[in-house]
């Protein structure tokens, strides 16, 4: 299989799959949800849901910094994870709001998105820098 090269943050898989699944999050399990959550449960799935696209994106621009992608790509993950819990908590608190099978393929989603993640993040640790020119000539009076 041929490997695409990636120039932007759209070009990354686990960019359009959280990008995706964030949609998912927001227009149906959130709206779902009973206002009592308003300012909980319907917040904190919106807020981290979001999130994983946008710090995907913002990191890439760093991508030139191991440890400055590396950060991002470390807070991804975690949002990751919390979306995943607030999708069980919404399934298993609110069984009766919320679509369980959906609440359940966005569990899996955000599994597989987790695990993207995570090798995103190995993978770039054995990032190393263009070489770059040692010597630059002094330039002619």
């Amino acid at each position: 299989m041929e490997k695409k090269k990636i120039t932007s943050y759209r070009d990354l898989e686990v960019y359009g799959r959280s990008y995706k699944a964030c949609l998912i999050a927001i227009q149906q399990i959130v709206p779902e949800l009973p206002d009592s959550e308003k300012f909980d449960l319907k917040d904190q799935l919106s807020r981290s849901s979001k999130a994983i696209p946008r710090l995907i994106a913002e990191g890439f621009a760093k991508k030139h910094q191991k440890a400055g992608f590396q950060k991002y790509l470390d807070d991804v993950m975690a949002e990751s994870n919390e979306t995943q819990l607030s999708a069980c908590q919404s399934k298993d608190i609110y069984p009766k709001f919320v679509d369980i099978n959906i609440c359940d393929q966005l569990i899996s989603e955000y599994d597989i998105i987790s695990k993207q993640l995570y090798r995103l993040r190995e993978a770039w640790s054995k990032f190393s820098k263009p070489s770059t020119i040692n010597h630059i000539p002094n330039p002619q009076p």
